[in-house]
C-alpha cells in the first residue's frame, strides 16, 4: 500500500453537524479529531466552538450554561465569549492584579454553509481549500440527513467508502443490486481540486436506485480532500446531489455524515420511505468496517491492485502531498493523472 499516516489532516475543514442540531442560544458537546469540542449558537444566531475544558481546573465547559453571548463554567463560574476570551472571574477582588483578557480557552473556526456547520482544526483557514458547495441547490438544508458511526480510522472509511468493487457484495438488496449482476465497467476520471472527478457519465445500469429518478439520469462524482464525496445527479432540468463526508472522531472512529439535497418534486413526498434505504446503505458499510477491524488488529500487510483500487492510491497520494505542501509552505501539486479506469462490479 502507499506508505501514509493514519493520522487525519488538520488545516482543513470537517463537517461538525446539521446547523439545524445547534438551536439559538443552545450548546452542544461533541469530539471531534479528539478533541472536546463545546459548539454554541448565540443570540444573535452565529456558531462558535470552543475546547469543552475550562483552563483553570479542567471541568468540562459543557456542564456549566450558556445566555446566548458567554459560557459559564458550573465550577467557578469563570466566562468565557464566542473567541473564547476570558471575561468575568468572580473570586477575584479589587486591588489582585490578574489580566484576564490574557486567559482563554482554544476557539475554533466555524462556517455554516448550506445548512451544515464545518469546524477547522489548524492553524491558517484562509490558507486552506474552501468548505465545499454543493452544486445546483443554492443556500439551503439538505432533504434528507443521515449520520452513523463506524469503528475505523478514517483512512479506512475513506478507502471503503470510495471502493468501486464492493458494491455487489455489501450492498446486496433488491434495490440496489444483486452478486449475479457484475459486469465490466470503465468510467473517465480527472484531477480536480485536491481530489479527483469521475467525469459525468450515465449510472451503471445494475444500479436499480437511480430509476427512482425517472428520465435519463447522468451523474459525476468528486472526491476531495479531506474526506468528502460529492455526487451531482442531473435529470433534464432537475438536480439530487449527495454529500458524504468523513468526520474522525478517534483514531479508531469516525462519523459518515450523509446529507441529500433534490430539486425533483415527486422524492419529496418518499421522504419517509427513502430514509430507512439511506440508512441500511450506510449500515451495510458500517457492519463490514467492524469485519475488517477484527482483521486488522493483527496488523497484516495490505495491497491496492489496479484498477479498482487506484482511487485508494489517489487518496493516500493526494493525503501525503497536501501534508507536505503544508510542512513546506508551497502550493499543493495535485499527483492525479487523467485516465480511465476499468473493473467488474
Amino acid at each position: 500500500m502507499e506508505p501514509n499516516s493514519a493520522l487525519p489532516l488538520r488545516e482543513m475543514w470537517y463537517f461538525a453537524l446539521p446547523a439545524a442540531s445547534l438551536r439559538r442560544g443552545r450548546m452542544l458537546a461533541t469530539t471531534l479529531l479528539g478533541e472536546p469540542l463545546l459548539l454554541c449558537r448565540g443570540g444573535d444566531g452565529a456558531a462558535f466552538a470552543l475546547r469543552d475544558i475550562c483552563p483553570h481546573r479542567g471541568i468540562p465547559l459543557s456542564c456549566g450554561s450558556f445566555d446566548g453571548r458567554e459560557v459559564e463554567c458550573c465550577y467557578h463560574g469563570w466566562r468565557f465569549d464566542a473567541s473564547g476570551r476570558c471575561t468575568t472571574i468572580p473570586s477575584l477582588v479589587p486591588g489582585q492584579e490578574l489580566d484576564i483578557g490574557r486567559i482563554g480557552v482554544k476557539a475554533y473556526p466555524v462556517r455554516e454553509v448550506q445548512g451544515n456547520l464545518w469546524i477547522y482544526f489548524g492553524d491558517d483557514p484562509d490558507g486552506a481549500p474552501e468548505v465545499p458547495v454543493m452544486p445546483a441547490i443554492g443556500e439551503r438544508a439538505p432533504d434528507l440527513f443521515e449520520s452513523m458511526r463506524f469503528p475505523c480510522s478514517i483512512d479506512h472509511a475513506v478507502v471503503g467508502l470510495m471502493d468501486p468493487a464492493h458494491g455487489p457484495f455489501v450492498h446486496r438488496a433488491w434495490w440496489w443490486r444483486g452478486r449475479r449482476s457484475i459486469h465490466e465497467k470503465a468510467k473517465a476520471f480527472a484531477a480536480s481540486p485536491f481530489g479527483f472527478t469521475m467525469l459525468r457519465h450515465a449510472p451503471s445500469r445494475n444500479s436499480r436506485a437511480y430509476k427512482l429518478l425517472g428520465g435519463a439520469p447522468e451523474t459525476e462524482i468528486v472526491f476531495r480532500l479531506p474526506s468528502v464525496r460529492i455526487e451531482h445527479i442531473r435529470v433534464g432540468r432537475h438536480a439530487l446531489v449527495n454529500l458524504t463526508a468523513v468526520t474522525p472522531l478517534s483514531e479508531s472512529e469516525c462519523a459518515v455524515n450523509h446529507a441529500i439535497w433534490w430539486t425533483l418534486p415527486h422524492l419529496t413526498p418518499l421522504k419517509p420511505l427513502l430514509r430507512p434505504f439511506a440508512r441500511a446503505f450506510l449500515r451495510q458499510d458500517r457492519d463490514i468496517m467492524a469485519r475488517q477491524a477484527t482483521g486488522l488488529s493483527h496488523q497484516p500487510s495490505l495491497m491496492l491492485i489496479n484498477d479498482a483500487d487506484t482511487q485508494a492510491r489517489w487518496y493516500y497520494r493526494l493525503k501525503n502531498e497536501y501534508a507536505r505542501a503544508r510542512a513546506e509552505r508551497r502550493a499543493f501539486v495535485n499527483p492525479v493523472k487523467d485516465r480511465v479506469l476499468r473493473w467488474r462490479s
